[in-house]
C-alpha cells in the first residue's frame, strides 16, 4: 500500500512538474504567435513583444544568476508578469475615458511597482530600462522585475488609491 501511494505521490509531482514548466513556454508561444500574425494590431504586437522580451530577460538572467532555481518559480514569475501586463491593459482601457491626469496616474503607479521591485538588480539599464524609458512604448516596465512583488504592490496601491 506505502509503495503504491508512493508511486501516486510520484506521478503527481512529476505532473506538476511538467504542467509547471508548461507556464513559461505557452505564454511565450501565446505571445510569439501574436506577433507572427500578420494581422495583429501593432499595439497588440508591441505588448506581446513585451512580454516575450521580458520571458527571455528572466530566463538568462535565471541561469546567470540563480542556477540552482526551479523551473516552477520561473514559471511564477512569468504568470505574475502576463497577469500584470493584462491587468495594467485593463485598467487603461477602463480608465480611458478619465481625465489625462487619473490615466496618467494608473500608469505611473504600474511603472513604479514595476521598477522599484527588482528581481536581479541589474546594473545595466540599458537594457532593464528599455521599454521604460520609451514614451513611445504602452509597455513601459522595467525588465528586472520581480512581477510578484510588483502585482502585490499595485494591488495595494490600487485600494490604497481607490482605484
Amino acid at each position: 500500500m506505502k509503495k503504491i501511494f508512493f508511486a501516486a505521490i510520484l506521478c503527481f509531482l512529476a505532473t506538476a512538474k511538467t504542467v509547471a514548466q508548461d507556464i513559461y513556454n505557452e505564454i511565450r508561444n501565446k505571445s510569439n504567435a501574436a506577433i507572427e500574425n500578420p494581422l495583429t494590431d501593432g499595439m497588440i504586437k508591441h505588448i506581446n513583444q513585451f512580454k516575450v522580451d521580458a520571458l527571455d530577460y528572466m530566463l538568462i538572467k535565471m541561469r546567470e544568476q540563480m542556477p540552482d532555481s526551479t523551473a516552477l518559480f520561473l514559471d511564477k514569475q512569468a504568470f505574475a508578469m502576463n497577469n500584470f501586463v493584462n491587468v495594467y491593459i485593463q485598467k487603461i482601457l477602463e480608465y480611458r475615458d478619465k481625465p489625462q491626469n487619473v490615466q496618467e496616474k494608473i500608469m505611473q503607479l504600474f511603472m513604479d511597482a514595476s521598477f522599484s521591485n527588482p528581481l536581479f538588480n541589474d546594473t545595466d539599464t540599458e537594457i532593464t530600462l528599455c521599454y521604460y524609458a520609451s514614451g513611445d512604448c504602452i509597455t513601459r516596465f522595467s525588465l528586472d522585475t520581480d512581477w510578484r512583488r510588483a502585482s502585490a504592490a499595485v494591488a495595494m496601491m490600487m485600494n490604497k488609491e481607490d482605484l
